[in-house]
């Protein structure tokens, strides 16, 4: 028997076999969870598609979450093949060219698209989930550490990723009461296609190894195994919470000595 035996979930944000949303993926489907994806337009879906079948996935979705019609299709779809039990939200979105300057100098345009897709689609995709899931539920979404702290290049981003974190707990006030759980699991720098888009990538994954306390960066299984504790039985008492899985790394105010 695995911990998600007889549970389904729509894993939302995976680009790769590098992806957070794949590692999470990986070990929900290895605990018994029937997996369901979305893509966005089909240079995604190709890469998709294998990873799914992968995982024995027959539900796969093109949705465009800045879209109030995709989204209602996806969901018709997946009303029409039973309950939901959990929702991956790793969907995040900045022009890349404004991830290597000044923060002071972030457009009108790009501010309200990042925040529209890394921040208000939880919330529409909450909406749309929550009828479905009738037995309760676990919604996750990722954030990092750059809403709370400034970090080199993230500029946008933190301001999307704060807002975030303040919607996952007006989420879990809200739909507590129904026995849906809310989370975000805040991973330290992770070698994927979206954290290579930050500018200085490599150094900031480097600096945060060298100084994090289990000298480590997180990986995807410590990830998928987060969010498996979340999504299951025993995440049943947790909720609004902003989980940690970088080593440590957000507890420290500078540097190791040595590396200062």
């Amino acid at each position: 028997m695995g911990l998600m035996d007889g549970k389904r979930a729509l894993v939302m944000g995976v680009a790769n076999d590098h992806s957070i949303a794949w590692g999470i993926a990986r070990v929900l489907a290895a605990e018994g969870c029937e997996l369901a994806f979305t893509y966005q337009g089909e240079a995604f879906g190709k890469r998709v598609r294998p990873l799914a079948a992968t995982l024995g996935s027959e539900t796969l979705l093109d949705v465009d979450v800045t879209d109030d019609a995709s989204l209602d299709g996806a969901f018709e779809t997946l009303a029409e093949q039973g309950p939901l039990d959990v929702i991956v939200h790793a969907i995040a979105y900045s022009n890349k060219s404004e991830l290597t300057g000044r923060f002071v100098n972030t457009s009108r345009a790009n501010f309200k698209h990042s925040l529209d897709i890394s921040c208000y689609s939880l919330i529409e995709i909450a909406r749309r989930a929550a009828p479905l899931m009738t037995n309760g539920g676990t919604i996750l979404t990722l954030t990092f550490d750059g809403s709370q702290r400034v970090m080199p290049h993230y500029n946008v981003m933190g301001v999307a990723k704060a807002a975030l974190e303040a919607t996952v707990r007006y989420l879990a006030a809200d739909l507590g009461p129904d026995g849906i759980r809310v989370n975000a699991i805040s991973p330290g720098p992770m070698k994927t296609l979206a954290g290579s888009a930050i500018g200085g990538a490599r150094r900031t994954f480097k600096h945060a190894e060298a100084n994090a306390p289990l000298r480590a960066n997180a990986t995807l299984s410590a990830v998928g195994g987060t969010a498996l504790y979340l999504a299951s039985a025993h995440g049943a008492c947790t909720t609004g919470e902003i989980v940690h899985v970088d080593g440590g790394f957000h507890v420290m105010g500078m540097p190791r000595p040595d590396n200062l």
